[in-house]
């Protein structure tokens, strides 16, 4: 270099050069560099291409004052921290921020800034270090601005930093802390009406983009610019100047008194009522600001007003109250305007009550602080609504409410939260009682009972059904019970026909939704699940998981939904019809594709989970509609989990598309087969394989319908229903061929399973052998390995223990890569009956313990209850019955947790109990 400028070609190798100059001085790690240069996908030769870029960097390097070197585990560039731009820009900061004289520090702090042109890393791969490695650049470069100017202010001379901060809250105007200051210095240099534009701009920007309302360092920097006395421009005043120099306290002081009127007949709420007065009450020991959230017609408004008014008396400086309608058809109301009336309910003289929605804020401020109010903010819409609405101090209180959660307020305002559900049965009943008089609810309690859940106890759900049969004497609580039973009609029937209805108050929230929750919800009639999680939105809506996420939080914020365990939701049975009648409006292909593409997504994820526990199963086709996101647990038990969670929506998907799209339905219950028997979900299985059964038998295909017999028979052996399973097996045999793929040979090896386990243990080595021999033939090895475990355990039942160690060791050595797959499990447990009759103890001992301990941490319970049975039997035959009673508790237990306790289990228990008596033979 020699001291002249050196130009690098390529993206990649500057990339390099900066990568290590930023971290001068310290070994950036290979992988560091190959995240800046390719992200998450490295090329194959990654590594050589950093080696001849490096090879570059030191010839261009030599003779500089810069040391480029090979250390673990990469590379060092040390010297010349004086040339590097950075770092110089970081002791220029650092020095300024050390020194007490302005003067100085604002010259340390120019000549740093003077040290950037351009963006950062203009010109490097568009990876996601290299934003990462921007962003920080940026937010140094935005300290060093800030302070700069906040240096400038305590000088007189903010003006000089206007141009600067302008730029940058063009290119970024969501930073909070640079537009104050720009504000501030704008009001240093006399231009009111700037500071004031670009205020509202912000909070504009703010609230669109962000959905937030101003922070602290813009509200005070505004509070700076509307300070009484402030000097307007030379120009004709300001409307700020005008508003806040009339004093407040010059007109006469009255007392509001806005509550509307108490419903009638309202019940409950008394642990809702105690939580206000915790929060907002005259003696509270909250900070005086509440929000009531809960779905339509759960009486959030009814019971705020019923508290206001029971507490009003202890506000001696009044009560504010307003409808803002945020959920009305016709807009919500002006926040501007609603300032407007606050403020001559208090006192202030129209004249004096300024144009501009934040100096009326401002006023609005000034006008309540230190009052003892209470503030009653009703249906509300978002924060941005309510803003401007909260009054100044400590002395009063405000309480809004709102059908979405607003949790905006409690960040950036400290607001306590209380989400209003559905009332308690008791309440709810005395609702009825109060409607309907005690002596008629009394007759039909039951009836009333299933009144109750069909409104799903919501008080306005509840009201309308009273109002109806109030209206009809001569109707009975049943009669109407009858009426809503029918879904297809029960949002008809609690329908007022006029403004008050389920159906009106839904469509209200419906229409404030986003596009994306909007058209999730209608979807969702789609799901047959109680629970729905972010995959299974992601497959409906045809999108990215964040962008379902993010729909299904907002259906939650707007309490369409509830989040039951984080990350899945359920629905209320109104809101489910609601979707479903708004899905029946959709087009046929619309309606048909949403069903395909969450079948789609149930196959492929049934699929993927299934990999741990049945390596090599078959994957039965790609899917018309791939999912974008899938589920990818880690490990056997993670699948569980997430099967134990789907499995009721499995089942009833497939019931209900055995009919409507049978192909689908069939291969669906295949895929899941594994993880049934996994979760040891036995009849719930052998349930949902008898609709895959139907599903195949629509399809006409005969090898489909041999894989249920054969899986079906499979199950019914778990369940020690032999005869049946032997009858299947032998059908699905004959519906196949050895060339019909694995059809053939899953139905042959599961013959041998029934055929030996029906007490024909010789017959049924002979299956599994022809069965392992065609497995052998043309199958995958994990298939190979299925074949081998049920030969293995045939041979083993036939009496040839070396057979059947030798087979299922070969089983093992094929499945070492998945540790829980439930075929090697089967096949340890074979192992370890063949060591025991070989006399072998100790290595049937070591293989006893291994089982016993993949069961126990994959999940497996009816694997483990047979594992702690088997193990039992070994224990007792060594003598060793303390032990073997312990270990065949266990398995009782596991038995009866899922359902399959079984005779030879308790026999077994009674002889170990008999063994461990006091008077038995030693």
């Amino acid at each position: 270099m020699n001291g002249s400028p050196a130009e690098l070609a390529g993206a990649q190798r500057r990339a390099v050069l900066a990568l290590l100059a930023l971290r001068s001085e310290r070994v950036v790690p290979i992988e560091r560099f190959f995240e800046l240069l390719w992200g998450d996908e490295p090329p194959a030769r990654a590594r050589a291409a950093l080696q001849g870029h490096v090879a570059a960097l030191r010839k261009v390097l030599a003779g500089s004052p810069f040391e480029l070197h090979t250390r673990a585990p990469g590379y060092l560039l040390t010297g010349g921290a004086d040339l590097i731009d950075v770092r110089r820009f970081e002791a220029l900061a650092a020095a300024a921020e050390e020194h007490p004289q302005d003067a100085e520090a604002v010259e340390l702090l120019e000549r740093a800034l003077g040290l950037w042109s351009g963006a950062a890393l203009a010109d490097l791969p568009d990876t996601e270090l290299r934003r990462a490695l921007v962003d920080q650049l940026d937010a140094a470069r935005i300290t060093v601005l800030t302070a700069w100017a906040e240096r400038r202010l305590r000088l007189g001379s903010g003006a000089v930093a206007v141009p600067a901060l302008e730029q940058s809250v063009r290119a970024n105007g969501l930073r909070e802390p640079v537009v104050a200051l720009l504000i501030r210095c704008l009001h240093q240099a006399g231009r009111i009406s700037d500071a004031l534009s670009v205020y509202h701009q912000a909070r504009e920007r703010l609230a669109a983009e962000l959905g937030v309302v101003p922070g602290a360092p813009l509200q005070a920097a505004l509070a700076e610019v509307l300070a009484v006395g402030a000097e307007p421009e030379e120009s004709a005043p300001g409307p700020a100047a005008v508003a806040v120099a009339t004093p407040v306290e010059a007109a006469p002081r009255t007392v509001p008194r806005q509550l509307p009127r108490q419903s009638a007949g309202f019940v409950g709420r008394g642990r809702e009522f105690g939580w206000l007065d915790r929060e907002c009450g005259p003696e509270r020991t909250g900070d005086g600001l509440a929000v009531v959230v809960g779905p339509a017609g759960a009486g959030k408004s009814a019971t705020v007003i019923r508290w206001a008014h029971g507490v009003a008396h202890r506000f001696p400086d009044g009560q504010l109250f307003v409808d803002l309608r945020g959920f009305d058809p016709a807009g919500p109301v002006d926040p501007g305007e609603v300032l407007g009336q606050f403020l001559k309910a208090l006192g202030v003289p129209e004249p004096s009550i300024p144009e501009d929605r934040a100096e009326r804020a401002a006023l609005y401020q000034q006008a309540t602080d230190g009052l003892r109010l209470l503030v009653v903010l009703d249906n509300a819409r978002g924060a941005e609504d309510v803003a401007d609405l909260l009054p100044a101090g400590q002395a009063g209180a405000t309480v809004v409410t709102s059908r979405n959660t607003l949790e905006d307020l409690v960040v950036t305002e400290g607001a306590a939260l209380l989400r209003l559900t559905a009332l308690p049965d008791d309440d709810a009943l005395r609702l009825l009682e109060r409607s309907l008089t005690p002596e008629r609810v009394r007759a039909e309690e039951a009836a009333a009972q299933q009144l109750i859940a069909l409104c799903d106890q919501l008080p306005l759900a509840l009201r309308i059904a009273a109002s109806r049969l109030a209206a009809r004497p001569g109707w009975t609580i049943a009669d109407l019970v009858a009426e809503l039973s029918d879904e297809r009609t029960r949002l008809r029937t609690l329908d007022t026909h006029g403004a008050v209805s389920i159906r009106t108050a839904l469509s209200l929230t419906h229409r404030h939704l986003s596009a994306p929750a909007g058209q999730l919800l209608v979807l969702l009639a789609a799901h047959p699940g109680r629970e729905v999680d972010g995959y299974a939105g992601a497959a409906l809506l045809g999108t990215d998981l964040a962008t379902a996420r993010g729909a299904l939080g907002e259906l939650a914020a707007y309490h369409l939904l509830t989040e039951s365990t984080p990350g899945r939701y359920t629905r209320h049975d109104l809101i489910r019809l609601y979707a479903v009648e708004l899905f029946a409006e959709q087009p046929e292909q619309v309606r048909r594709q949403s069903t395909e593409r969450l079948l789609d997504y149930y196959l492929q994820a049934a699929d993927t989970c299934n990999e741990h526990l049945d390596p090599g199963h078959e994957t039965y086709g790609e899917r018309v509609h791939p999912p974008r996101a899938v589920p990818r647990p880690r490990d056997a038990r993670a699948s569980l989990a997430w099967f134990m969670s789907e499995e009721p929506t499995v089942r009833t998907l497939v019931a209900t598309a055995a009919d409507q799209d049978p192909d689908r339905a069939w291969r669906l219950v295949m895929l899941a087969s594994g993880l049934y028997y996994g979760a040891s979900r036995l009849i719930d299985w052998l349930s949902c394989l008898r609709s895959g059964l139907r599903a195949a038998e629509r399809t006409g295909d005969p090898r489909a319908v041999a894989a249920l017999e054969a899986t079906i028979a499979a199950a019914l052996v778990s369940v020690e229903r032999i005869s049946e399973s032997v009858e299947l097996c032998r059908q699905a045999l004959d519906r196949t061929r050895p060339e019909d793929d694995f059809a053939h040979v899953r139905a042959l090896f599961t013959l041998a399973l029934a055929t030996g386990s029906a007490g024909r243990p010789v017959e049924g080595e002979q299956l599994a052998t022809r069965a392992l021999r065609l497995a052998r033939r043309d199958q995958p090895p994990e298939r190979v390995a299925s074949a081998l475990a049920y030969a293995g355990a045939l041979s083993g039942l036939a009496g040839d223990p070396v057979t059947a160690l030798a087979r299922v060791r070969e089983c093992r050595a094929i499945l070492a890569p998945y540790p829980a797959a439930t075929i090697r499990a089967w096949a340890i447990l074979t192992e370890a009956q063949a060591l025991q009759a070989l006399g072998e103890y100790a290595a049937s001992e070591a293989a006893w313990a291994e089982l016993l301990t993949i069961c126990r941490e994959a999940g497996f319970l009816h694997l483990h209850a047979i594992a702690e049975q088997s193990y039992a039997d070994f224990l007792l035959r060594l003598g060793r019955a303390a032990e073997a009673a312990r270990h065949l508790r266990a398995a009782i237990g596991l038995y009866r947790y899922h359902g399959h306790l079984t005779a030879a289990v308790t026999e077994l228990l009674a002889r170990a109990e008999q063994a461990l008596a006091p008077d038995s033979a030693a």
